[in-house]
C-alpha cells in the first residue's frame, strides 16, 4: 500500500462556525487518508492600550482566553477520535494568529493545512486583513480554505 497523500493533516480552529466546517472537512480527510490530525487553536492576545496622558498603568489586565481555546481543542479530539481518526493530536497557545499558525507550522510540518473562512468582504478583507488570506499567501504548505455552506438555488428557481 501507497504511503497516504496527507500523512499529517493540520486543522487551524477558533471556536467559530466557520472554524467547525474546517474542522468537519479536516476529520473527514484524516479519515480517508488515514492521516495523522493536528488540531490547533491560537487564543489571540488582548491587548492592554494605555494613553500617554495617563499617569498610571491600569492595574487589571485582561483575563487571557487561553483555557476557553484548550476546551475548544480538547472538545475536537475528542469528536474526531469518536469519527474514528486514530492519531489526533491538540495544540492550543496564545498570541497573534497568523503568527502563531506560521510558527507552528515552521517547527511541525504539515502535510495541508486546513482552515474556515469568514468570507469578508473585499473591503472588510482590505480593512481589518483576513486570517485565511494570510496563511494562504505565507504558509510552506498547502493551504485549504473551507468557506461556509451556501444555500444551492432550487432547480425550479429562474437565474
Amino acid at each position: 500500500m501507497a504511503a497516504p497523500l496527507f500523512g499529517r493533516i493540520t486543522v487551524a480552529i477558533d471556536g467559530s462556525a466557520n472554524g467547525r466546517s474546517a474542522l468537519e472537512f479536516a476529520i473527514d480527510l484524516a479519515k480517508h487518508y488515514d492521516s495523522a490530525l493536528v488540531v490547533l487553536s491560537i487564543a489571540p492576545l488582548m491587548p492592554v492600550y494605555v494613553s500617554s496622558a495617563e499617569p498610571y498603568v491600569p492595574a487589571t489586565v485582561p483575563e487571557s482566553e487561553l483555557a476557553r481555546y484548550r476546551t475548544i481543542v480538547d472538545e475536537a479530539c475528542r469528536e474526531a477520535e469518536a469519527a474514528g481518526v486514530t492519531k489526533c493530536t491538540g495544540i492550543c497557545d496564545e498570541g497573534v494568529v497568523v503568527d502563531e499558525i506560521l510558527a507552528h507550522l515552521e517547527q511541525h510540518p504539515t502535510d495541508l493545512l486546513v482552515v474556515g473562512s469568514r468570507g469578508l468582504s473585499a473591503a472588510r478583507r482590505l480593512l481589518l486583513g483576513s486570517v485565511s488570506t494570510a496563511l494562504v499567501n505565507h504558509a510552506p504548505c498547502p493551504v485549504l480554505v473551507v468557506r461556509p455552506p451556501t444555500t444551492k438555488p432550487s432547480a425550479s428557481a429562474p437565474r
